[in-house]
């Protein structure tokens, strides 16, 4: 037996039911593509029956959903408390900035696997994860309008367009990070928070 199929059985033993489904999920959407990868190999690499996978996930589509939804749902979670902070504005943007990079790093196949997929979900799961991520956009928006608003950032760039320049910019990791390369996530996330920060000041 190969020592990679060895490892992936060995996983596929690991942790909940719902967890080794999402993992063996992951991973097969991340090699094969998620029209490629069936419901068979799924619960075949999670090491569980059909019907344990359906007492849990109602469809294919509904792992698809959850992969990316936990990521997002952690990252709100960590901007919720980042904004709460006791801190200037500056240093809570910076923060929060950093986190998503990291977070998106650290889960990089979650991430591409939704943007390369995302069309693929019914239309009401695609509302529901637009809905979720505007959340999140608004809430970081809310900071960088009160940075505005106290004079910290410059005010003649619209906070929307802040907003969407630079979660464009985390989208696309996926299109050039490699996790073998000279950067980590925590490199990568400080020098885009920094450049953002640089970006907002006030011109002199």
């Amino acid at each position: 037996m190969a020592r990679g199929q060895r490892t992936a059985e060995a996983e596929a033993g690991r942790g909940s039911v719902p967890e080794r489904l999402l993992r063996a999920a992951t991973r097969l959407f991340a090699e094969r593509g998620f029209e490629s990868t069936s419901v068979q190999e799924v619960v075949a690499a999670a090491g569980v029956t059909k019907g344990a996978m359906y007492h849990y996930f109602g469809s294919k589509d509904d792992l698809l959903y959850e992969v990316y939804g936990r990521v997002l749902r952690m990252q709100t979670e960590h901007l919720v408390e980042i904004s709460s902070r006791d801190a200037p504005v500056a240093e809570r943007v910076h923060a929060a900035a950093s986190d998503v990079i990291v977070t998106s790093i650290a889960n990089l196949d979650d991430t591409k696997i939704f943007f390369r997929s995302m069309h693929q979900l019914a239309p009401e799961k695609q509302r529901s994860v637009r809905a979720e991520r505007r959340q999140y956009h608004e809430l970081f928006r809310s900071m960088v309008e009160q940075g505005q608003s106290e004079g910290v950032f410059r005010s003649d760039v619209p906070a929307d367009l802040v907003v969407d320049y630079f979660f464009g910019s985390v989208h696309h990791l996926g299109t050039w990070y490699r996790q073998d390369g000279q950067l980590t996530g925590d490199d990568v996330g400080r020098h885009f928070a920094d450049l953002l920060i640089a970006g907002l000041r006030p011109q002199s």
